[in-house]
């Protein structure tokens, strides 16, 4: 039987062509859709890895008069503490401006046993960072003020640097050099990853450098953990202490709930849109296939007639045409996954394989389903061809 279609489908392999494209292109598409979605979806089931909630961010201008380091250590180690002292602030800390949901990117790279490790966001915080954000420590302490007099710059790492690094072999105590393998610095902790561009973007690797007294001068935010009874009459009160404070400095007050919304806001807007143009584009490709099929089973109205005529039933009539149509999906993917599994292979986009694996997966399911659908109206249709009709038309 099989042999039988295949025979069928090569005697009319130039009507087959355009179904044979059109199912090519959806493949392709729904690939691109699926990979998406689930590479997103992969990405928003990891933990968040730090906590968001009641956490806000003070922008201010770095321009103060005072030109002496240690007037400027003083006058910023005095405004930490008022802050801290206020009855509605957990912690303080100051940080530098590439800060979890934030625009900023500060990256440098390392050189762990003389290979290099780029793309690495290195975030200048201060003693404090990790009440703010909440953040799980898996190996190690964090910095504490013996830190700054150091020989070897201390630094804490995320978990996805550890692992490209050491492997599964602990971290705390070893060194490793900066992108010019010149000055080392020593792990001192290591902190469980984090998503710092939203749920839908995996943590990548982080470095955490302790932020001394001579960056201060080039520091302009501060974040805050507000308790939970804060309202938008301590938002105000703080505003102005800030403003009272940083003289002839403009200040802006942030949320980092509403910042992290926007930074979703940024993959999901993007991603709906490219969905609905896809589902378009599908949906054009399904009434394509419904109108090809409708026509070929016009043009076959003589070769079904005859098979009703020796004794084929409606059942068989119409399971020869969907199975024609569902082997003929079968030869379009196996040209679709020729290209798709060019993604792996290649690591394009530097996205793991298991995305592109499920992706294919879904899509093959998806175009027979679709294939399926839209043969089986058709499929029915010849199935009720009465013999003597279709003969006696032909």
């Amino acid at each position: 039987m099989v042999k039988h279609l295949f025979k069928l489908i090569w005697n009319k392999r130039r009507h087959n062509f355009l179904f044979l494209s059109e199912i090519l292109v959806s493949f392709l598409v729904i690939f691109a859709v699926f990979s998406f979605l689930v590479y997103y979806y992969m990405n928003y089931r990891k933990p968040m890895g730090l906590a968001y909630d009641r956490v806000w961010s003070i922008n201010y201008n770095s321009n103060q008069q005072s030109k002496n380091m240690d007037s400027l250590v003083i006058f910023y180690e005095d405004l930490k503490k008022s802050l801290k002292s206020m009855p509605m602030v957990e912690a303080v800390s100051y940080t530098s401006n590439n800060f979890p949901y934030s625009s900023g990117i500060m990256t440098t790279g390392l050189s762990p046993a003389g290979k290099k490790v780029n793309n690495v966001n290195n975030y200048m915080v201060g003693d404090d960072y990790n009440k703010v954000w909440k953040m799980t420590l898996i190996e190690g302490r964090w910095f504490n003020p013996e830190d700054k007099v150091a020989r070897n710059r201390p630094i804490i790492i995320n978990e996805s640097l550890r692992k490209e690094i050491f492997g599964k072999a602990p971290a705390i105590g070893k060194s490793v050099g900066d992108y010019e393998d010149k000055d080392k610095m020593k792990i001192i902790g290591v902190v469980q990853d984090f998503k710092a561009n939203g749920d839908f973007w995996p943590a990548g690797y982080a470095l955490f450098s302790p932020l001394d007294s001579g960056y201060l001068k080039h520091t302009n935010v501060l974040l805050v953990k507000v308790r939970p009874e804060a309202d938008a009459s301590f938002e105000s009160s703080l505003y102005k202490f800030m403003a009272n404070r940083l003289k002839n400095s403009s200040i802006e007050i942030q949320h980092l709930s509403e910042m992290r919304d926007a930074k979703n806001e940024q993959t999901i807007i993007p991603m709906l849109i490219f969905i609905i143009i896809a589902s378009f584009l599908i949906i054009n490709v399904a009434l394509g296939l419904f109108g090809v099929l409708w026509y070929n089973i016009n043009q076959r109205r003589g070769e079904i007639g005859l098979r009703r005529a020796l004794g084929a039933s409606g059942n068989s009539v119409s399971g020869q045409l969907i199975s024609e149509s569902l082997i003929l999906a079968t030869m379009s993917l196996i040209v679709g996954c020729f290209f798709a599994l060019q993604f792996p292979i290649m690591n394009v986009f530097n996205v793991p394989s298991m995305v592109y694996a499920i992706a294919i997966l879904l899509s093959i399911a998806f175009i027979y389903v679709l294939v399926f659908v839209c043969a089986l109206y058709p499929g029915k249709q010849a199935a009720a061809i009465h013999p003597a009709v279709a003969l006696h038309e032909e």
